[in-house]
């Protein structure tokens, strides 16, 4: 089984693991990356196409493929989504279209599928300056969401409380996003819709995030993460815990706005990423992306409740139908967060010769040069960790001891 995965830009060497584990599956994996660099991956299957011009990509797909003949295209890449369905369908090949791809990646034509859809949705108004912005403010009140309309990893996300936070933060937002790496790292002469700020209401409840499948009509919820940070004005996605401590009730309220959001953005057969937030006791759709979940999300779902992301993404690009079932937890306990710095320049990063063997992910993304930046410049991270434990507290505990022993050099960022 040949499947060729793609990134416009090559983001560093984060989805080389992600790859491994596509093998370890029985896959081949061929890389193309549109701008890369030589040593990504195997010789023999890594290829570079020298431009991120979609129609450059196209090409190189094309005349690889005609060697190859790949059963499947993938990308893991939140920045690569629409650029694998463009190459899927100019293949032949499994895809979920153009238009399902850019609803799913720009977070203004979501929203706006959401709502056509009736699909639980906080509030939101586009705004192309600070005076829509702030009369959005007006009319859906405080505290309000910011958000760019092409972000991902919380890049740039705020909350805000009054008017003039809402000047100084969507000041923030719209100088970062046009140095933001998530939007560099699309493919050129793609339409993605607006490139801005949307506003959103405040959601006052707790957040979960899904990896989920969408088949045909039904939409299979694998794996429920609590988030379980303590809350400021930014979102720093950095504590999780599974399995959720959601009842039987409130999952099959999950399960409903998640199917009605999935099919709103057009996806029928797609990999989803889904978070999901309660206001006032009911769940509202915050996102869906057609990828898994980033960090040690793929692991959380294998150990916390059986379903495998990485298999449903092996299984989907090449049209077919995974074994899932609905979400079934098992009484292991697991907990991950993000590795968090203070702004700066990476000199080195120590991690531990020795962990605890209930460690399942540690992983750190962050090498020396690496240029962190923090709110409200940024939102760059050092890497991830995650435990297992019989309880929410032994496997928290055993992930903060870890992360303790991890020794971190930092370059101050104006130096």
């Amino acid at each position: 089984m040949k499947l060729l995965a793609i990134e416009a830009s090559q983001n560093a060497t984060y989805y080389v693991s992600r790859y491994q584990q596509i093998e370890e599956r029985g896959a081949e994996v061929y890389v193309l990356n549109g701008i890369g660099t030589e040593d990504f991956w195997a010789a023999e299957r890594y290829r570079i196409a020298g431009s991120k011009q979609i129609e450059d990509i196209v090409l190189a797909a094309k005349a690889w493929h005609a060697e190859e003949e790949f059963e499947g295209v993938l990308t893991f890449s939140e920045s690569g989504v629409v650029t694998v369905a463009v190459v899927a369908e100019a293949l032949g090949l499994p895809s979920i279209g153009f238009e399902a791809a850019r609803t799913s990646r720009n977070k203004l034509l979501m929203r706006q599928a959401h709502e056509r859809g009736n699909a639980a949705h906080p509030g939101f108004r586009y705004a192309p300056d600070v005076e829509a912005a702030l009369a959005a403010g007006a009319e859906l009140g405080y505290p309000l969401i910011l958000k760019p309309t092409l972000g991902a990893a919380s890049n740039f996300v705020f909350k805000v409380d009054d008017p003039e936070e809402m000047r100084a933060r969507f000041a923030d937002a719209t100088r970062g996003i046009e140095t933001m790496t998530w939007a560099l790292m699309e493919a050129d002469g793609l339409d993605l819709g607006p490139h801005g700020i949307i506003v959103e209401g405040y959601l006052d409840g707790h957040e979960h995030l899904i990896e989920a499948l969408a088949w045909d009509d039904e939409v299979y919820l694998g794996s429920i993460v609590d988030r379980i940070t303590v809350e400021s004005g930014t979102f720093d996605d950095d504590v999780h815990h599974a399995p959720s401590s959601l009842t039987e009730a409130q999952i099959a309220a999950v399960h409903e706005v998640v199917r009605d959001a999935a099919h709103a953005q057009g996806l029928r057969r797609s990999v989803l990423h889904a978070e999901v937030r309660f206001h006032q006791g009911k769940p509202f759709i915050l996102e869906i992306a057609i990828r898994p979940g980033g960090g040690g999300l793929d692991h959380m779902a294998r150990i916390s409740a059986g379903h495998d992301p990485i298999q449903c993404v092996v299984d989907v690009a090449r049209g077919a139908k995974p074994k899932v079932s609905h979400y079934a937890p098992t009484s292991v306990h697991t907990a991950a967060m993000c590795l968090i710095s203070g702004a700066g320049t990476v000199e080195s990063v120590q991690v531990p010769q020795e962990v605890p063997s209930s460690v399942f992910f540690l992983k750190i993304t962050a090498t020396p040069g690496t240029v962190i930046k923090r709110p409200p410049a940024g939102n760059n991270i050092l890497g991830f960790l995650g435990a297992t434990g019989a309880s929410l507290e032994e496997a928290l505990s055993t992930a903060h001891i870890v992360a303790s022993r991890i020794r971190t050099e930092m370059r101050p960022e104006h130096a």
